[in-house]
């Protein structure tokens, strides 16, 4: 099932996979490629890129008249979540983004007061086509996201499902590495890598705009490019990293402020897509959802990460928490599809964790 369409042939070029050495089809304008048989994402070499030709009027799709809600409340979420269900290729099927996305608007929308026709669900159960977690999708929804954004506007982009790694060739990332999530159409467009994501929904925030992103994948810890890692210690001291690219280029917004949470993994921890069927929502995702439920409002944010690192150290990986409600139903098992083992924080400025309080 091709959930994005291939560029057609004339527009397109192969190259070989990093990792296996398998044919890899290019799609004009795209920087990086994922292989249909190890998963492993190439990046596309500038002077490659330049050379595929495009197709006439190619640009980055605009969102159709009527595709996405008009309403421009103050408050605005895009919600997506990827189970790969009908991705034949690849690890298998996730257990819990679907379900993550779901209770993330409920939380939105009942504690935060977030309008239900500000916020945009992509999930791969949809069948509007324009509601599937496409590449392109996803790209209109982030720009719908920011697009006209103004001082005291509350953004929230929240994604669950899965992450990759790809060699950085513009010597912005300290470890060498660019972050990606990958769209339900990975194999054939690519992943969305994380110099896009900051580009798209954290440069154009204004003076007075925030946004939020909680993001539930595998290599994640960086995935907007934000400038400052807040290194918090398990006693709960903490400090800023400066996390600037060595290039210089500008990574922060336009006078607003960016947070993300997302989560941190060292590589050997050994986690599975859970194939239970009540395994229902996503470790990082219900680590959030229950601090956010069970902390009083005006939380500051260290507190609220020490809250998920106790949810997610008491969980173990072994998916027995009670997770949160969710259209009435309690999710019954959390899967750590993403491996995650510790939240992080990182944001376009420094502050104090335990004086800022947390606010949607």
């Amino acid at each position: 099932m091709n959930m994005g369409g291939r560029t057609p042939a004339a527009a397109t070029t192969t190259i070989r996979c990093k990792y296996c050495s398998a044919c890899l089809t290019v799609c004009p304008g795209e920087r990086a490629v994922q292989c249909t048989q190890c998963c492993g994402v190439t990046r596309i070499r500038r002077s490659l890129s330049s050379r595929i030709p495009l197709p006439p009027a190619m640009t980055r799709p605009a969102a159709p008249m009527g595709a996405f809600p008009c309403s421009r409340g103050k408050k605005r979420a895009v919600l997506i979540g990827i189970s790969y269900a009908s991705v034949r290729r690849g690890c298998g099927q996730l257990r819990g983004p679907i379900n993550d996305v779901k209770c993330m608007r409920q939380l939105l929308c009942q504690r935060f007061a977030f309008p239900s026709d500000s916020i945009i669900m992509l999930t791969d159960e949809q069948k509007d086509p324009l509601r599937l977690p496409t590449k392109d999708n996803i790209r209109m929804a982030m720009r719908w996201l920011v697009q006209g954004c103004s001082s005291g506007d509350s953004l929230v982009f929240h994604f669950s499902g899965r992450g990759s790694q790809v060699a950085d060739e513009d010597c912005d990332e300290l470890d060498g590495y660019d972050e990606a999530i990958c769209p339900l159409d990975s194999f054939d467009k690519g992943p969305i890598l994380d110099d896009e994501i900051n580009e798209t929904i954290v440069r154009p925030l204004v003076y007075g705009a925030k946004l939020h992103a909680v993001v539930d994948a595998c290599h994640s810890a960086t995935v907007l490019d934000l400038p400052f890692l807040c290194n918090m210690s398990r006693t709960g001291n903490w400090q800023w990293e400066d996390h600037r690219p060595p290039s210089g280029v500008c990574k922060g917004t336009s006078g607003g402020q960016a947070v993300l949470i997302s989560g941190y993994s060292d590589g050997k921890t050994k986690f599975s897509v859970t194939p239970e069927a009540c395994a229902t929502v996503g470790a990082m995702t219900h680590s959030f959802l229950k601090a956010v439920e069970c902390e009083q409002q005006g939380v500051t944010y260290g507190r609220l990460l020490t809250s998920m690192k106790a949810f997610m150290t008491n969980a173990g990986g072994c998916n027995q928490l009670q997770g949160p409600i969710c259209a009435g139903v309690p999710a019954r098992k959390v899967a750590n599809f993403s491996g995650v083992q510790e939240p992080n924080l990182s944001c376009s400025e420094m502050f104090d964790v335990y004086r800022k309080p947390f606010a949607l």
